[in-house]
């Protein structure tokens, strides 16, 4: 489905300038203002095209997508038990193919939004608040899934509503956050019908403009096997609405960045997110296999994260790398109480974030000073001060949890198979040695035993890299728990990019479906429940010759 946009998004400047952006000597090799000032219409255009094409994406893609009409089919027996009515009647609806906006980020500026929520549940009530010319805009709530590969359907929409501009945005002078002063435009009544999922709220204006803004909508009553998790702390990092974000800010500059963003202000580009690239795909397979699901984001696992335990398996997207404490307290605690983890891409948990509350309410504030002489708590709270996981004054890094460890960016390599006789390997044909092409990039992870990594620890796939001039590894990794929670990690963004409905057993080839049956595999063995009891793992480093040192030098 649209390969260029989807490229675009995930091997991107603004993402190579921003990792570089507190190394000095990378900023003028790769041009760190240029890389900006090109980074929201390049990234912009790319989202927007992806969510044009992904309603026909699975109908243009060739014999795997073909075998994907019969997903009911190829996908019956592996799910048995695992399946959900509730959200195989819900993918049995027509989809809406109208659902996506503009392709022009022209349109997108014509009318911009947020919610006064990242999630609200069925019976309550969200504030939208919406700045516009036009003279009038209504709204369209998408739930996104599978239906029949169309994407999304048309669950609500608003009456015409009156148009109106609303104040540009308002600095902080300490922190350089950037909110929105906005006034509640509407409000919308979440439903009964509104089955729980993902939602892109779609802005509609009279003068020819059009963007989204994301809902979940949650079940905090649900035990579905799978919990989904979206990263929304990691879109607002990267979010440069207003002019700055947690890695740029005025002239483009690291230095001016802001240490604060707030969930008060739209999301730029087509208002989306980062959903769009790094999470549509893992949704659009778990809708077409019905498997049992609910949706959350990392907001509400930091406010709530005993409600993980009324699940089976946490899943981590793509791209999750800001973290609280409390983020990271409640996902170690209900691996330990035997919910099994995935990890769909690279870098995740990097970042130590605080949240703290807003006028519109708790939690919309993001705090990562980076540097623990400028953070307030520096010596008061060294649990909570926004160092990097890994860095001091109290650090813990994300291999203990994760099991390998993020390394390096940007790469674009493939993908090693290293142990072809795992069980999440079966079904798919693969032999040791055999090649995915192109599915490690452009971050990466590596199982890295200078630093703490689970003792029984399993490298499923060993990948021979280069970044920056230097020769490494990235790694595929499953471990099992003293709980017997399962623990898989992917160490690169490319598996999520791969993903989608399920081959025939005969089709099993090539790249997408050898994806989809791995991530198949995964999804079904742990959505019964601790993974270590029917596949424990066992360690193999040995067997790869990863040792302490065995890479040397490491790419920085």
């Amino acid at each position: 489905m649209a390969p260029a946009a989807r490229h675009a998004i995930r091997h991107n400047p603004c993402r190579r300038a921003a990792q570089h952006a507190h190394h000095p000597s990378r900023l003028r090799k790769f041009a760190l203002r240029a890389y900006v000032i090109v980074c929201a219409t390049i990234i912009g255009v790319a989202t927007a095209a992806l969510a044009v094409a992904v309603h026909n994406s699975f109908a243009t893609s060739g014999v795997e997508d073909r075998a994907a009409a019969t997903t009911a089919v190829a996908t019956a027996e592996a799910t048995a038990g695992t399946a959900s009515a509730t959200i195989v009647e819900e993918n049995a609806k027509a989809g809406t193919p109208n659902w996506n906006i503009s392709g022009d980020p022209a349109a997108w500026d014509k009318i911009r939004g947020f919610t006064d929520r990242v999630s609200a549940q069925r019976g309550e009530t969200v504030g939208l608040l919406v700045s516009t010319g036009s003279p009038s805009y209504r709204v369209e709530a998408y739930r996104m899934g599978y239906y029949a590969g169309v994407g999304a359907r048309l669950v609500w929409s608003s009456d015409e509503l009156p148009g109106g501009i609303q104040p540009v945005a308002r600095r902080d002078p300490a922190t350089g956050m950037l909110d929105a002063p906005w006034a509640t435009s509407t409000s919308i009544a979440v439903a009964d019908d509104w089955t729980p999922g993902i939602y892109m709220l779609k802005l509609v204006s009279s003068d020819g403009g059009s963007s989204f803004v994301p809902l979940t909508i949650r079940d905090d009553s649900s035990h579905a096997a799978l919990l989904v998790q979206s990263s929304v702390t990691t879109w607002q990092a990267y979010n440069a609405w207003g002019g700055a974000n947690l890695y740029t800010g005025p002239k483009f500059l690291a230095s001016t960045r802001s240490r604060v963003v707030s969930f008060d202000r739209p999301y730029d580009g087509t208002g989306s997110g980062e959903y769009f690239g790094r999470e549509d795909l893992l949704v659009n397979q778990i809708e077409a296999m019905g498997l049992d699901v609910s949706y959350t984001t990392d907001i509400d696992t930091h406010a709530h994260p005993e409600l993980l335990l009324n699940h089976k398996v946490f899943i981590s997207g793509a791209h999750d790398e800001y973290w609280s404490k409390e983020m990271r307290d409640g996902v170690e605690a209900a691996r330990d109480a035997g919910v099994n983890l995935i990890f769909l891409g690279a870098n995740a948990s990097f970042r130590r974030i605080r949240l703290e509350p807003s006028a519109l309410g708790a939690n919309r504030h993001e705090v990562n000073y980076r540097v623990a002489s400028e953070d307030p708590l520096d010596k008061v709270d060294p649990a909570r001060v926004t160092t990097s996981w890994r860095d001091s004054p109290s650090p813990r890094p994300e291999s203990s949890m994760i099991g390998n460890f993020y390394e390096c960016n940007p790469v674009n390599a493939d993908m090693v198979v290293g142990e072809a006789s795992s069980w999440v390997f079966s079904g798919t044909g693969l032999k040791d040695g055999d090649k995915l092409a192109k599915l490690v990039g452009n971050e990466y992870d590596r199982v890295t035993p200078e630093r703490p990594t689970p003792s029984d620890i399993e490298v499923l796939a060993h990948s021979p890299v280069v970044c920056r001039g230097a020769k490494s590894f990235s790694d595929v990794t499953y471990y099992t728990a003293p709980s017997g929670a399962g623990v898989f990690a992917t160490g690169t963004f490319q598996m999520e990019a791969h993903m989608g409905p399920p081959c025939t057993d005969d089709k099993v080839h090539g790249v997408d479906c050898q994806v989809r049956k791995i991530m198949t595999n995964v999804l079904v063995t742990f959505s019964k429940g601790p993974a270590g009891v029917e596949h424990p793992s066992k360690n193999n480093l040995d067997h790869f010759g990863i040792h302490k040192g065995y890479v040397n030098p490491t790419p920085r």
